[in-house]
Parts: structure tokens; C-alpha cells; sequence
């Protein structure tokens, strides 16, 4: 029995050996063809139409997710020839789509009824939520609203604030409630961004004024063909005349509410080498009454007007990096009343001129230096023209990871109320630093400086400087705890100094 054994176990291994023999040669022979059609069957997968994809263009890794999208839509059925397994039980590459998520959460099939019909395509999601978020464990993911994502957050914080000027000084003592939010559109094409925020005081102790404030903006970009953008912008601020400010009405109980409504649209062009950008904008500015300290009102409505500008921009393209730019632009601002309340005819025209550079190094360096030449010349010849030299731009520098510095500057025209004076030429420039001391630890350090220069001599001219620490300590994802505190003074050529100390701690909660 154990002879035949061996025997019949010898020559059941022969056949074995000649067909797995057999077996490679088939290989062999037969590999090209299989390659071939393997190819084949991508190609004609990627042609499909994409009428069900939820996103429009390439990933972060370069792989065009309209294919892969097309295919995992008509490959839900069966495995995909490119993976092992089943789809379901893939998980998707960085930055690529998240179908076993929305599979899982039972939205795949009703994203895909959606967007049947439409142009402008969702985003690809990763949980529901845009695939080009950077989160990390300290930050807010927001909420989903339809083909949007909210970003909500609200502070309570309690303050002091500490004012000297001459041989006087107010103390206050308040509570602060602030609100911010974004709300920032998923598309595949085309994006609208909308940001706000707010901020309402109320005193618990002295009676110096408050200082509330709102702001709200909207940009919608528009990909209207290959290098061709238009941006159309929007938006609403509310402040109240600064006490310090030269146009303050002196000894009032408080100041006057400046309503700002601004809008304008932009179109920017690349022609090869050469960049092109050509825009308009409005703006409505509107005062509210002044309160005396008698309690009567003092109407400011002769400061009311409307500002409009057209601005015009080329720039040559050395590098990706590097793109030298001229830029000219004039405006017009024309008051409600022909005349104030002086009998002075305040409104003007203003023409600018500059030269800079764009700088785009990645996250590390990227923004914009102008240098150039303003004025503004006024329909009452008793007003002398405004006239000065323009610096404007903005920096981004990032020295090392987890510390951002930021660097800004701006010129301004502001048109005078005072008899005889034309108003002043506004130079600001502020920096910030922010650094990362722990991952949930952020240092915060800021500093501005701001010189109202007065022609004839400059006797009226101030300097208002300000710098401020602060930090914020994320307890969690939706908590953070914030304290702050700055130094603020205005040293003028005629006049008393004033000193302003403030100092707050509050909590934030975001969504």
C-alpha cells in the first residue's frame, strides 16, 4: 500500500509541474494583452460622463478626480478593477473623495440627484465637510449649510479701559460681546465668501463712551473663462466717530455713528506674460446725530457723500514669483449738500499713481509694496489741495512653522471739518506677530502707528502709536480662553497728549 502511495503520489506531481509550467508561459504570452485592455477599460471609463460627479478638477494629488469620480459612480455594483475588494471598504487617498463616508451616511445617491443639471458642482467633502480645510484637533469645523460651511463664534469678555489727556482721566469698567462668522462657499467652480462680525458694549462703572462696532463683507469669484476672474464685492460697517479724531465734536456725550456701504466689481486678465486688472467702486458714508452733553442733537448730515473710483493695473511676470506692477486710478467724492454748514463746497477729486511688486513665495512670503504719488483737489478753491507721497501694501512672512508675521500699510485722504482747513493726509502701518507657544497656545503680539499730516506747516499734525499683547488658550475644539491688553497714545505738536490703557479676559465659543 505505501509503494503504490509513493508511486501514485509521483506521478500526480508530474501533471502539476507541466501546468504550472503551461500556466506561466500563458503569462507570458498573454500579459500584453491583458495590459492592453486593462488600459483600455480606464480610458473608456474616464470618457464617461460626469453628470453624477460631485467635484470639478484635479485633487491635491494631481489625479484627475473627474475620472475617478465617473468611475466609482458606474463601478458601485462591482469592485473596481484598480483596487482589491470592494469600494466601500477602500479608504480614499489624500485629498482624494470620501465615498465610503457619504455611502455610509446614506447621502452619495441624493448628492448625485442634486447635482444632475448643474454647472457649478459641489466640492468634494471628507465627512460632510470641504476637502480643502486644513483641520486640526484645536480647530472648529463648522457646520454644513447646503453647498456651504458656517464657521460661527461668540465672546464674552469683560474690560477696563483707563483714559488721560492733560490733568483729566476717565476709568470705565465694561462688558464686551462680540460675534464673528464665516460663511464660505463648497464649489467646484466659482467661490462666495462672506465674513461679519460685531461688537457691543455696555458699562458697568464710569461713563466714558462706548465703542460698538459692526462689519459684514461679501466677495463672489467668478471663473468666467482660463485666466480670466471677475470679484464682485459687497458689504456694511457701522463705527462711532473716535473722540480723539480731529472732526470729533468736542465736549459731546457721544459721538456721531458712521454708516459705511460699499460695493465694486474687478476684472483681472492674464495674457501670457502680461497681467491685467481693471476695477470700480462706490461708496456710501453717512453720520448720525451727535448727543450734547446738554442732551440736544447736532445734525452732521452735511458730512454725508458718496465716493466712486475707477483704478487701472498691468503687471509683467519675471517669475511665478515676481511681477512688477503700475497701477493709476481716479475718484471722485461728492457731499449730499453743495456747501457745509460753513459755506465751504467739500467736495473733491483724487488721483493716484504707483509702482510696486507682487511677491508669491508660498506659505512663507507672499503680498504686495506700492510706492507712488496722491492728491486731492477740492471744488472750493479756499481748500488747498491735499498732496503727498502713497505707500501702500501688505506682507505675509511666515519664519518657521507656528509663527505668522504680518505687516500692513495704507494712505488716506481725509477731508477736514474745520473753517479754512482742507483736512489731512493719513499714514498707517501696523504689524503683528503670532506664535504658536504649545499646540493649543497662541502669543499674540501687535503695534501700529498712524500720522495725520496737516499742510500749511503742519502745526496741527498728530501721531498716534498702539501696541498690544495678547493670548489665546484653546481648551478644546469649540472653547478658547483670551486676555488682552494695550497701550494707546496721541502726541500732538498743539494740544495735550492722550494716553489710553485697556486690558480684557474673555471666553470664545465656535462652531
Amino acid at each position: 500500500m505505501t509503494h503504490t502511495a509513493y508511486h501514485g503520489g509521483k506521478s500526480s506531481r508530474r501533471p502539476t509541474a507541466r501546468g504550472a509550467a503551461l500556466l506561466i508561459g500563458c503569462t507570458v504570452l498573454c500579459a500584453p494583452a491583458l495590459l492592453f485592455a486593462q488600459s483600455a477599460t480606464r480610458n473608456t471609463q474616464m470618457k464617461l460622463p460626469t453628470a453624477t460627479a460631485t467635484f470639478d478638477g484635479s485633487d491635491a494629488s494631481g489625479l484627475d478626480t473627474n475620472a475617478a469620480t465617473a468611475t466609482e459612480t458606474t463601478t458601485k455594483k462591482a469592485p473596481s478593477k484598480l483596487t482589491t475588494g470592494s469600494i466601500a471598504d477602500q479608504e480614499d487617498p489624500p485629498g482624494g473623495i470620501n465615498t465610503r463616508a457619504r455611502r455610509l451616511s446614506g447621502q452619495e445617491d441624493n448628492l448625485a440627484a442634486d447635482d444632475l443639471g448643474r454647472l457649478n458642482l459641489r466640492e468634494t467633502t471628507e465627512d460632510g465637510l470641504s476637502a480643502r480645510q486644513d483641520l486640526t484637533r484645536d480647530e472648529a469645523q463648522g457646520m454644513r449649510l447646503g453647498t456651504f460651511t458656517l464657521r460661527p463664534s461668540i465672546t464674552q469678555s469683560i474690560g477696563t479701559e483707563s483714559t488721560r489727556s492733560g490733568g483729566s482721566r476717565d476709568n470705565r469698567t465694561f462688558l464686551q460681546t462680540g460675534i464673528k462668522g464665516t460663511l464660505s462657499s463648497d464649489w467646484s467652480r466659482h467661490a462666495l465668501t462672506v465674513t461679519g462680525d460685531g461688537v457691543w458694549q455696555r458699562n458697568i462703572s464710569g461713563n466714558a463712551e462706548t465703542e460698538p462696532s459692526a462689519n459684514i463683507d461679501a466677495l463672489l469669484r467668478l471663473d468666467l473663462a482660463d485666466k480670466t476672474i471677475m470679484n464682485i464685492t459687497g458689504g456694511y460697517s457701522f463705527s462711532r466717530e473716535d473722540a480723539e479724531d480731529p472732526n470729533a465734536i468736542a465736549g459731546a456725550k457721544t459721538q456721531a455713528g458712521v454708516h459705511t456701504f460699499n460695493t465694486g466689481v474687478e476684472l483681472k486678465r492674464d495674457l501670457g506674460v502680461i497681467r491685467g486688472a481693471i476695477g470700480a467702486g462706490l461708496e456710501r458714508r453717512v453720520y448720525s446725530d451727535v448727543e450734547l452733553s446738554d442732551g440736544s442733537e447736532l445734525s452732521l448730515h452735511d458730512r454725508d457723500r458718496w465716493s466712486g473710483d475707477l483704478r487701472g493695473r498691468v503687471g509683467y511676470e519675471l517669475s511665478p514669483a515676481l511681477i512688477p506692477f503700475v497701477e493709476a486710478s481716479v475718484g471722485r467724492s461728492r457731499y449730499d449738500l453743495r456747501t457745509d454748514t460753513l459755506g465751504y463746497a467739500r467736495s473733491y477729486w483724487t488721483y493716484t499713481g504707483k509702482v510696486g511688486m507682487e511677491v508669491d513665495l508660498g506659505e512663507k512670503l507672499r503680498g504686495e509694496l506700492g510706492v507712488g504719488y496722491k492728491t486731492a483737489r477740492f471744488d472750493d478753491d479756499r481748500l488747498k489741495s491735499l498732496d503727498g507721497a502713497l505707500v501702500e501694501g501688505n506682507v505675509a512672512w511666515s519664519p518657521q512653522r507656528g509663527t505668522d508675521v504680518t505687516i500692513g500699510m495704507t494712505t488716506t485722504v481725509e477731508p477736514s471739518t474745520a473753517a479754512g482747513q482742507s483736512g489731512y493726509m493719513g499714514y498707517g502701518i501696523n504689524a503683528g506677530i503670532a506664535h504658536e507657544v504649545r499646540d493649543n497656545v497662541v502669543a499674540r503680539l501687535t503695534g501700529a502707528a498712524t500720522l495725520r499730516d496737516y499742510p500749511r506747516g503742519g502745526s496741527q499734525n498728530e501721531t498716534v502709536y498702539l501696541v498690544g499683547t495678547g493670548l489665546t488658550w484653546g481648551l478644546n475644539r469649540h472653547l478658547d480662553v483670551t486676555g488682552d491688553i494695550s497701550y494707546e497714545r496721541t502726541v500732538r505738536k498743539s494740544g495735550s497728549d492722550t494716553d489710553v490703557l485697556r486690558a480684557g479676559i474673555g471666553l470664545t465659543l465656535k462652531r
